[in-house]
């Protein structure tokens, strides 16, 4: 994609210039960072000018670096109430005003990850000002927390600063038709919403060859003779880590990543915590287990999930609407109430029956590769790039 240059510039044209805005970005492990990071350098490796504005919350570097082709203008942050009250919520330095104008002035088309925090407000703001074109991936809705008071503040954002994020966008996309349905009753236009699921490497998040689980599992430290059912996620409360491990049973040994194991269960023989891993690990992780199990709320097909399907494991996940877009056979992915009891039995039938796992995990590996390849999201997302571009224009 290429744009023409202001009259009397030396060349015709030039790349588009795209920037991504994310409230995290790695280092910092989560599902969104992850996406827009890959994002940022596959539209980099397509011929764009990237450039990303993100919080410097875990990163130890210069606060303008490159990752890969795109550029990532990192501002100081506070992040006080993810460590006390498990509330990803940074608070960004004034200077995010500063830092999100130049960028949005610089950029042909502005694209927002969520509309629930502070740089998206700040691009969005200036994205309106400015006339430049904005695109906004809703990942969420209102996020499951045993606080009352953070459900309700959830709530007077979005009926405030974020509709303003979203109603700004020429274009929403979304993952699941829960988070559409949400932003219908948002006030935004249907035509303006469109599906578009995330991109993973399905080269990297693939099934395991004939011995190789054995072997990872050798390498990983994990039992050799055990069903292995797996859960990838942050320890926060939207993600059921405590229903899962009131779940725990003596045919299947629980395997964890993405936190450190409660003080309780850490002496457990039936759960293992790997801690916090790369995705390179964690792809290893996927192809030494056996199941892959989620009870979370209010997500409807997270990126884990997508990479336990193309890592060719059988899914036990929550029976949530959001899934309803993508036409999943029920006889093959079990979608069961988040609770101990009914996550308990799911785990137990699978572990007593290898057959239906094998055929389970076949479904899942031929399913990501029809619906999550990388090459396909980056496609689609270019696609709507050249829209809000000649609506512009």
């Amino acid at each position: 994609m290429r744009l023409r240059e202001r009259p009397g510039a030396h060349h015709e044209q030039r790349p588009c210039r795209v920037l991504v805005v994310s409230h995290y970005f790695p280092p910092h492990s989560g599902g969104i960072e992850r996406i827009a990071c890959t994002e940022a350098r596959d539209l980099s490796r397509a011929g764009m000018e990237v450039r990303v504005l993100t919080s410097a919350w875990g990163h130890d570097g210069p606060l303008a670096e490159e990752a890969g082709q795109a550029g990532v203008c990192h501002v100081p942050t506070w992040n006080g109430l993810e460590a006390r009250f498990g509330v990803p919520f940074p608070i960004f330095s004034p200077s995010l005003a500063v830092h999100s104008y130049r960028l949005v002035r610089w950029a042909d088309v502005v694209h927002i990850h969520d509309s629930l925090y502070l740089p998206s407000w700040a691009a969005a703001a200036w994205c309106r000002a400015t006339r430049t074109p904005l695109i906004v991936t809703q990942h969420v809705e209102i996020v499951a927390h045993p606080r009352r008071s953070v459900i309700l503040v959830q709530r007077a954002v979005y009926a405030t600063l974020g509709l303003l994020v979203v109603r700004t966008a020429r274009r929403v996309t979304v993952v699941n038709s829960r988070v559409a349905d949400f932003l219908r009753d948002l006030g935004v236009p249907n035509s303006r919403i469109t599906l578009l699921p995330n991109g993973i490497d399905i080269n990297l998040f693939r099934p395991a060859r004939p011995g190789e689980a054995e072997s990872l599992r050798r390498m990983l430290g994990l039992p050799i003779d055990r069903v292995l059912a797996l859960c990838v996620g942050r320890f926060v409360p939207k993600k059921g880590i405590d229903k899962l491990l009131q779940a725990a049973g003596d045919e299947y040994v629980l395997v964890l990543v993405g936190g450190d194991p409660p003080p309780e269960r850490a002496a457990d023989d039936r759960c293992v915590f790997l801690g916090r891993l790369d995705p390179k690990q964690v792809s290893d992780v996927y192809r030494a287990c056996d199941i892959f199990v989620l009870p979370s709320e209010a997500e409807g097909f997270p990126l884990t999930v997508q990479e336990a399907m193309s890592s060719g494991l059988p899914i036990v996940t929550t029976d949530d609407p959001g899934y309803g877009a993508y036409g999943l056979d029920r006889n093959e992915v079990l979608l069961i109430e988040p609770t101990p009891p009914a996550i308990r039995a799911a785990l137990l039938s699978l572990a007593r029956d290898p057959e239906r796992r094998a055929a389970m995990g076949r479904y899942s590996s031929e399913f990501a590769r029809r619906q999550f390849g990388r090459e396909q999201h980056i496609d689609r997302l270019r696609c709507l790039l050249d829209e809000v571009l000649s609506e512009r224009r």
